[in-house]
Order: structure tokens, then C-alpha cells, then sequence
């Protein structure tokens, strides 16, 4: 029996709120630093002092700035004794606080003469410069950057406590290119992914492959319109729960979620700009949920044009930036061509008509 429609589309705010509820964030994990790269940071301890003593930023003298007042090339100032000579990362000789350049001590048989003033903290890297002692420096919430791996291994760590949500992401014959979207969108987000194929698009082969077992997230991809061969509603509806078929969200509208025990599920569309609205919409808010993301990278421009929308749909618009505003490209239809320009995206919700030219957007940055 071919799979149908119902007669009124859910809003995405209500099929937002059922595939959130009762959701929490998943555990952390311990993984080593190149695993950790897109995931989420979970909370962890201050990380210690770097450096923990102050060290010459540059090659030259170390001197005490006190010490060389008032020298200059007219005015030579006589030392006792000779500086001390530091190369870049060596640490500060006691009572130094700063570096002269190698031209700044004239020597002259026994006579050693500074022939220029020093700055205190000139070409030094304080302690505690680089990583201090007021709290992590790599705040939990929020997504792990190679500046933060970065920041790890100058402190010497080889893990990262992070929260990676588990997706076990079916394919269905003949979708693999929509599928492969999912995967990379997923990767990009820090997600751990279990990817598999139903061995046919009938009913019973995709329930089969809806197994939930040791994973936070089910998402099946294709299979979920009204068409001859799509049976993925069906199946979902023989091995757990539909909760919603038919979202008003544009592109995206065959969608579904359901559940397959404790475990959210996802059908997504094998359109990939379907597949990618229902990712922006819907996916995205799940899993943020369950790996504790605080925010998406986001910027504020006004339109250089307008945007109409269909009040009752959510709608997908596609934004470009260009001389400090964002430009639309496409709103509800999405052609790769366009997708591959895109710098951002936004979600026009169900019940604006759009907005006029001008209009400052917030709009969700989407870019390697």
C-alpha cells in the first residue's frame, strides 16, 4: 500500500517540539585531540599555566628596564657587567624584564655601553600569556576549532572531554549522493556516524535496518513521499512509532519523525535540497540538543532584496554576502548551483510573509 500524505501538514514548531522533548545532552567522552575536531566541548578542568614563567619572545639582551634609563646613542649608559644574552623561548633571567635588540650593546674592549631604553614586558611573553589561570580556555558548549587543538596541546593534553552524538544514518538503494550530504553535514558538526544501506526499498528491508541499538539518532534518508517505491514511513511505522508525516516546510514537506524505542528518528527526503532543508530544521536543532552546542555561528546584515514567502510553510532561503548585506539566491527551491554559492542560510518561519529589502537577518553562516 503506497504511503500518503495527511491531510494537514504539522507545523515545523510542533515537530520541532516533539523531536526535542524529553531530550537530553548525551554523555561525554574522552577521545584523543584529532578525534575531537567539529565536536562539542564538554566542561573540564582549567588548564594550567602557559608559560609558567615569563620567556624571551625574541633573541637579544635581557635586561631590567630600570636599569637602562635614559640610554640612548648620543647619551651611552655604562654597565657593570655585560647582559645576558637570551635566544626566542628561553626563560627571563631573574630580575630581567625586558629584551633589547642585539644593536642595543656596544661593546668596546672591556667597556659594555647601552646605547637605547627598554620597555618592561619588551619582547617577552608574560606568564600565563598564553593560557591563564581564570577559567578553560576552551569553553564548553562550544564547537572545537584547530585553534583549540591548538590551545590543548600547548598545555600538553592528548584528550578532550566532548559530547559526540551517535547517528546511524540509512541509506536507501539508488540515494547514496543525497546520503553523502547527510554524512559530511553530520561530520562537520562533530557527530560519530554509523553508516548503513537497507538491502532493498521495501517495507520490510528498511525496518530491518532501523535498529537503534547503541545510537542516539537515527536519520533515513529517501523514501519518505508518496511514490510507488517509497516505503520508509511505512517501515518506521512497522518497527517503532510515527509521530508526524508531512512538515510544513519547504522544501522538505514529505518529512517525517518518529521513534524506534527511546531513539528519535528522522526521514528525510532523497532530494538533497529537501534532504538539506530538513537537515537545517529539523536535525540541527536535535542534535544540538543532545551534544550541549550554545550557539551557530550567525551574522547580522540587512537584504539587498526582498524575500516573499507562502504564509503556513517554513521555508529555507539561501543567502549570499555581497558589499555587507545578504543577497537572497532561492527561497523554497534550491538548486545545487545556488547551493554552491551560498554563504549562509535562513528559516523564514510559517507565519511571515517575508521580508523587505533592508530588514536585517540573522542568518546561519554555511561555509567550510
Amino acid at each position: 500500500m503506497t504511503q500518503c500524505l495527511p491531510a494537514a501538514l504539522t507545523s515545523l514548531e510542533a515537530a520541532i517540539a516533539t523531536l526535542l522533548h524529553e531530550r537530553e545532552v548525551v554523555a561525554p567522552v574522552e577521545l584523543s585531540l584529532a578525534e575531537t575536531l567539529g565536536c562539542v566541548a564538554a566542561e573540564m578542568p582549567a588548564l594550567p599555566l602557559v608559560p609558567v614563567r615569563d620567556l624571551a619572545a625574541a633573541d637579544g639582551w635581557a635586561v631590567n628596564a630600570n636599569d637602562v634609563v635614559g640610554a640612548s646613542s648620543y647619551l651611552p649608559l655604562a654597565l657593570a657587567k655585560p647582559p645576558i644574552w637570551v635566544d626566542a623561548g628561553d626563560a627571563m633571567p631573574q630580575r630581567c624584564d625586558c629584551v633589547l635588540d642585539i644593536g642595543a650593546v656596544v661593546t668596546s674592549g672591556p667597556l659594555v655601553e647601552v646605547i637605547v631604553e627598554g620597555v618592561p614586558g619588551q619582547s617577552v611573553r608574560r606568564a600565563g600569556s598564553d593560557i591563564g589561570a581564570d577559567g578553560p580556555a576552551i569553553a564548553s558548549g562550544h564547537s572545537i576549532r584547530p585553534r583549540d587543538l591548538l590551545t590543548a596541546r600547548t598545555a600538553g593534553l592528548e584528550t578532550l572531554n566532548v559530547r559526540r552524538p551517535r547517528l546511524r544514518l540509512l541509506n536507501l538503494p539508488g540515494g547514496a549522493a543525497t546520503a553523502r550530504l547527510m554524512a559530511d553535514l553530520a561530520r562537520a558538526n562533530g557527530v560519530h556516524i554509523t553508516a548503513i544501506e537497507a538491502a532493498a526499498r521495501d517495507a520490510a528491508s528498511i525496518a530491518d535496518a532501523l535498529d537503534p541499538t547503541g545510537t542516539d539518532l537515527l536519520i533515513a534518508v529517501g523514501g519518505s513521499g508518496v511514490g510507488r517505491n517509497d516505503a520508509t514511513v511505512t517501515a518506521l511505522a512497522r518497527r517503532g512509532e510515527v509521530l508526524a508525516h508531512g512538515i510544513a516546510l519547504q522544501p522538505g514537506r514529505t518529512a517525517a519523525i518518529g521513534r524506534v524505542g527511546a531513539v528519535p528518528v528522522l526521514v528525510m527526503p532523497g532530494a538533497p535540497d529537501h534532504a538539506l532543508a530538513a537537515w537545517f530544521a529539523l536535525a540541527l536543532p536535535l542534535l544540538e540538543r543532545l551534544s550541549g552546542r550554545r550557539s551557530r555561528p550567525s551574522r547580522l546584515l540587512p537584504l539587498a532584496r526582498k524575500i516573499a514567502s507562502s504564509v503556513g510553510l517554513a521555508e529555507i532561503a539561501l543567502l549570499e554576502e555581497r558589499e555587507g548585506a545578504w543577497l537572497p539566491l532561492a527561497t523554497g527551491d534550491l538548486p545545487l548551483h545556488l547551493m554552491a554559492r551560498a554563504d549562509a542560510w535562513l528559516l523564514i518561519p510559517g507565519s511571515s510573509e517575508g521580508f523587505a529589502a533592508g530588514t536585517p537577518v540573522d542568518a546561519y553562516l554555511w561555509r567550510d
